[in-house]
């Protein structure tokens, strides 16, 4: 560990629709502070520009250089990483050109990214990725989000929202997704999808299934069997060296991974599955602001 490593410090931040959570990390990964504030409600633009500025100065208070700021949202953001776009739970957000008033407030340079995007970033620098220079991440939650790692690097496309990893179709005729889509993964491997087809929360069907429950243990293996031919097509476009499966249901993994793995040797050809690992996310509810400082290092440090 070298004084410019540890000097160098960025902030990260996982804007949420409940709670704003923010780190100072230097740039091998420490985390000098942290932050969780609630998210304003209602969560309008300028609430909740308000709140980060006063949480920003309480993270960056009598530190004497930070060089840049990531931001992940819920929701897709432009491809220069300065607009967001839109931001599930959040109120009135359109085209809120977030990182443009942050800079013009405080002087630090600002970038931003789908949460999502963020998570996996997390994963690939500190978490169950570091390994790798190709993953994916799949976020199993109140919907299913998405993150291409290539080459060591996050890949966006040419306008900033490719990775929906989500809404690939799965079945042809299946459930409305709000994208538009039809039977997208998400309408089959989401905690909705899950209320939608038990009337169960996940942790209570995981429970029921732990406890021998044959109708439980049935829908989860059903579940692994769907999320592996979801995956089945993202390897065959991506072969990447590791997938890794975050979000709440995550943490039920021992009752589908094995349905799942059985699916994606069924479906998947060798060579293109060849020392493929499927891991489970290790930084939980930080990996989103870990990213984010990940992003800011990426962009205002490591690429100058």
């Amino acid at each position: 560990m070298n004084d410019q490593q540890i000097s160098t410090q960025v902030i990260g931040v996982d804007l949420g629709g409940s709670a704003i959570k923010l780190g100072r990390y230097d740039a091998l990964g420490n985390c000098h502070q942290s932050l969780t504030v609630p998210t304003p409600q209602p969560a309008t633009p300028s609430a909740v520009f308000s709140v980060l500025l006063e949480a920003i100065s309480q993270i960056t208070n009598n530190v004497k250089s930070i060089d840049g700021i990531g931001i992940g949202l819920p929701g897709p953001v432009d491809g220069t990483g300065r607009i967001s776009q839109i931001a599930i739970n959040l109120k009135n957000w359109q085209n809120v050109p977030l990182a443009d008033w942050i800079e013009a407030k405080i002087g630090l340079s600002v970038v931003m990214a789908n949460d999502a995007n963020c998570a996996g970033l997390g994963e690939a620098w500190l978490g169950a990725g570091c390994r790798f220079k190709n993953l994916i991440l799949l976020t199993l939650g109140t919907g299913v989000g998405g993150a291409i790692i290539l080459n060591g690097e996050l890949f966006v496309g040419h306008q900033g929202t490719a990775g929906e990893l989500g809404l690939i179709t799965l079945n042809f005729d299946g459930p409305v997704c709000n994208s538009g889509n039809r039977g997208s993964l998400e309408q089959y491997a989401s905690i909705q999808a899950i209320r939608r087809e038990t009337g169960l929360e996940p942790a209570e069907l995981a429970a029921n299934a732990k406890a021998g429950d044959t109708k439980a243990i049935e829908y989860w293996q059903q579940y692994g069997r769907r999320l592996g031919a979801g995956l089945a097509s993202l390897i065959y476009i991506l072969t990447p060296e590791a997938i890794i499966l975050g979000g709440g249901i995550s943490a039920g993994a021992e009752l589908f991974l094995p349905s799942t793995l059985a699916e994606i040797e069924r479906r998947v050809l060798a060579s293109s599955r060849q020392g493929l690992q499927v891991l489970i996310a290790e930084l939980g509810n930080q990996a989103g602001a870990i990213g984010a400082a990940k992003l800011a290092l990426d962009t205002f440090v490591l690429k100058q």
